[in-house]
This record gives structure tokens, sequence and C-alpha cells, in this order.
């Protein structure tokens, strides 16, 4: 049992333990101010940590890694700004929660579930790693393309007014996501002759308008209509049989969550969004209706999104390619320590492989002592007064749009969406489904092209494709169900072959 020595070396290194604690709980609070995202904290790391050596460097980098996309949900959960594109599926149930004055229940349970979908993550990691990443190397383009139109489909359970609203928000988002430059063809879409359109929109940018300014300008028009202002309840940790009783939804939206993850380029943000859906789905009398604080609405998305990451190390690891933006910074780590990610990395570095997993066990341990130990501070920022609150929310908005790029261009970007969002929360329309067609358009319109070329421009055969492709078929079946699933037609079979006790 030599892999299990390796595994523990992290627990019994003191150099490794204390990296990781470090990394973990910095990677906490960075998730938690908007603007900073994982991504620009792992690749500083990176140029800081190159003179290191491997095990220091790679502990501290996933400790940060873990936390960062943890701690996405403080923001989401306590302000309705969240941290991550990965968060964004935690707002919509986080928020209501904390309005509720359960700010401290909701921040609890995200820590759980966090900790449990990070945990299968590193287990399914370690165990079928291989087979994951050869089910996930066989995605073609017309798959990613099918992928992304069906997280375009859950607009209709994303959408607190009507499914049109929610329809109409997203091909807003997908116009949004084609602006700038084309990735194949190198000609510019949507600029109007501005060279600082060329390089697109952000959709930090986007998330940090639509989702922070826009609630600090709604809140601002409320504040004559408050009465007095929300009082949190004291802090009750659940009976175990209330936290048993997610248990398998956990578990579902767990290894949803990694097979997500482990296709490259899927990311925790369309894993966190398929883990809500199903929670949504499959949830059967839930305490309040999900968009008004339902328990499942939080636990889903989080437990996702934080297995996503042992899923996105898979094909890091075994076939050299990035899962996401996080992990092609990892390969460049590995890179430049001479060793070279992909098949022959755990034949020839097989020790690194099973340190990295115990140090993944170990970034799950302490994001779950880290984060039930400051859910007293974070809660904290709900009692607040929003006079002062909510100006202090606009200076970290606006610093943070600013920081991405060093640029006053971001900064009118996301004073922008902000109005954009404000008028739509006015008008009861969610803001959820725009940034879901601002980050999924640019993967469905690459992915679509490439899979018509890789046909030589023949429509009958990339058709053929949908039929003849098992992974293909098997998604166009899903989708199929999922836009009949919102038919009348299904709704009226429904209720005649389900009792009534089951059909909510």
């Amino acid at each position: 049992m030599e892999f299990l020595q390796q595994i523990l070396i992290p627990f019994f290194d003191w150099e490794l333990l204390i990296l990781v604690a470090a990394g973990t709980l910095a990677g906490i609070f960075i998730g938690a101010i908007p603007g900073l995202s994982v991504t620009m904290a792992v690749a500083l790391l990176l140029s800081l940590t190159y003179s290191w050596d491997m095990l220091p460097a790679l502990a501290l980098m996933l400790g940060v890694y873990y936390g960062g996309v943890y701690g996405g949900s403080r923001a989401a959960i306590l302000v309705n700004i969240p941290g991550s594109p990965a968060s964004v599926a935690t707002s919509l149930d986080g928020f209501p929660m904390s309005q509720k004055g359960e700010a401290g229940l909701a921040l609890f349970l995200t820590t759980i579930f966090s900790f449990v979908g990070g945990l299968v993550g590193v287990l399914v990691l370690a165990s079928a790693a291989p087979v994951v990443a050869s089910f996930a190397v066989q995605f073609a383009n017309r798959d990613y393309f099918l992928l992304a139109m069906l997280g375009l489909l859950l607009v209709g359970n994303l959408s607190n007014g009507t499914v049109a609203k929610g329809l109409f928000s997203a091909g807003a988002g997908i116009v949004i996501g084609l602006i700038g430059m084309d990735p194949i063809g190198g000609g510019s879409r949507f600029t109007f002759g501005s060279l600082q359109l060329m390089n697109g929109v952000d959709f930090i940018i986007a998330l940090l308008g639509l989702f922070g300014m826009s609630e600090i300008l709604y809140q601002m028009r409320e504040l004559k209509r408050q009465g007095k202002p929300v009082e949190f309840k004291k802090m009750i940790i659940p009976p175990l049989r209330f936290i048993l009783k997610f248990l398998p939804l956990s578990m579902r939206v767990s290894i949803l969550g990694v097979l997500t993850g482990a296709l490259p380029g899927a990311g925790g943000e369309i894993a966190a969004l398929l883990s809500y859906d199903h929670a949504k789905r499959s949830t059967k009398n839930p305490n309040r209706p999900f968009g008004e604080g339902a328990h499942a609405g939080v636990i889903a998305p989080e437990a996702g999104n934080s297995a996503a990451i042992g899923g996105a190390m898979i094909p890091m690891l075994t076939l050299g390619i990035p899962g996401d933006a996080v992990t092609a910074i990892f390969i460049g780590a590995l890179f430049i320590h001479g060793l070279q990610p992909g098949p022959m990395l755990m034949a020839q570095s097989g020790d690194l492989f099973w340190v990295m997993v115990g140090s993944s066990i170990l970034a799950n341990i302490f994001l779950l002592i880290f984060g039930l130990m400051v859910v007293s501070i974070f809660i904290r920022i709900v009692t607040v007064p929003k006079q002062i609150l909510l100006p202090i929310i606009a200076v970290i908005t606006v610093i943070g749009s600013y920081a991405m790029n060093y640029s006053l261009t971001d900064v009118y970007w996301m004073l922008g969406f902000g109005l954009i969002g404000f008028f739509m929360k006015v008008h009861n329309f969610s803001v959820a489904p725009l940034v879901l067609g601002i980050i999924l358009g640019p993967l469905i319109d690459t992915s679509f092209r490439r899979a018509y070329m890789s046909a030589n421009g023949s429509m009958p055969d990339f058709l053929t494709g949908f039929v003849t492709n098992p992974i293909s078929l098997i998604l166009t079946i899903v989708i199929a169900f999922t836009i009949f699933s919102q038919t009348p037609i299904y709704k009226k079979v429904k209720q005649k072959i389900l009792p009534k006790k089951q059909q909510t």
C-alpha cells in the first residue's frame, strides 16, 4: 500500500500541512471578494512560487483552488454578488435565505456539502481518473454544442418570471457573449469599429454589474419602502438527520459535477447550473419554492462545483488537457518544474499524483474547519445597516471590475450592466439567464461551427452525427426530453399517471 503512504505525506509533513491550511484560508477570503477570481490568485502564486520545490508550490495552489471556489458562495449568499461564475446558481436561493434571516443556515449548509462534493471529486480522481478521462476525451465539438444547449435550456428553471422572459434574457446574453473578435474567422462582431470591443465582454465584469451594482441600485430604491432591517436568526446547527436527508442529492450532483468538470472547458459554472437543475427536478416537497430560499437550492450547486474541481484535474493529470482555467495554470506549474502532464505522468511520477490527492483531501478538511469557524464573521455582514453596507459594496465592485484588466472600460461596462440588471429586476426579469447566455454563447458558437466544418460543410453529414455517435445521441435525447417536459402535453400526462402526492 505504497500509495496510501504517499497520500498521507501532506498530513505529516508540517510544511505541506501549513501551506495547504494557509492556502485554503486565503482562498476562502479571496473567493468571497467580488472581482478577485481564483484564476487570478493561482496565476499570481505561480509567479511567486516558481523557485520553490514542486510539492510545497502545488500544496499552496491546491489550497487556494479549493478555498476560492467555496469562498465565492459567501458573497452570493450575503449580498447577492457571486464571487465567481460557479456561485451564480447558489445566489438564486442563498440570498433569499439570507433575506429571511437564515444566512447562518445557508453558510453552514454550503460548507458541509462543499466538503462532501470536494471529497467525492477527490475520490473519483484517485480511483477512476483514467476511466473518466478516456470518457471525457471522446467528447467531440458536436457534443460540446449539445452540452451547452442543454445548459441553455435551464433558463426555464432559472427564471423568476415567465419562460418567455427567461428565453429573451438568454438570447440577449448570447448576443453579448459574441461581441468581439471571431475566434475562428478572425473578423469582428458587433464591435461597430471600436477597438475596445475587440476583446469582447468579460463575464466576470458582467457578473459584477448584473448582480453587484444592480443589487445596490435596487436596494437603494427599496430603502424608503423597507421597515426594520432583516434580523438574522441565531445560528443553530441543524440535527444530523436534517443533513443526512440531503446526502443522496449531494452524492448525485457530486457525480454530475465530476463528469462535467472532467470535460475540458466546461468548468464549475456549468456543473453548478446542471446540479441546480437536477435538484429542482428531483426534490419533492422542498421547504420553499426554488428561488425563494429552498435548502436544496444552495446545497446542490455547491456540492456540484466543488466536485468539479476533482473532475477538472482528471484530464489535466492523465491527458495533459486542462479542465478549466485554473488547471491550465497547474499545467504551467508542472512544466516549470520539469514534468510533462499526460499519460506518462502517473507512470514516471506516480508519487506526485498521490501527494496531490492527499493535499486535496487535506484542503477539503481545512475548508470544513475554516468554513465553520468563519460563519460568525461572515454573518455579521447581514447586520450592517444598508446605508453603510451599500457604499462599501459599491466601492469593492468598482475596484474589482477595474482590477480585472486595470481598465476604466471595464468599469463602464460594469456600470452599464448594473443599469441593465436594475431595470430587469424592476420588471421581473431574472438576470441569471442573461449571465448564462454570456457564458455559454461563445461555446455554442465555436462548437457548432467546428462541428459543421468537421463534417466538411455537409449539412446531411452534420445532422447524421447526432444519431450515429452514442454520446451525441444520448445528449440529443436528453435535450428532446427537457424540451418536451416543458410542454402542456407532458404536464397533462404527468397529472394522469402520477398520484397527486408525487406531482410536487
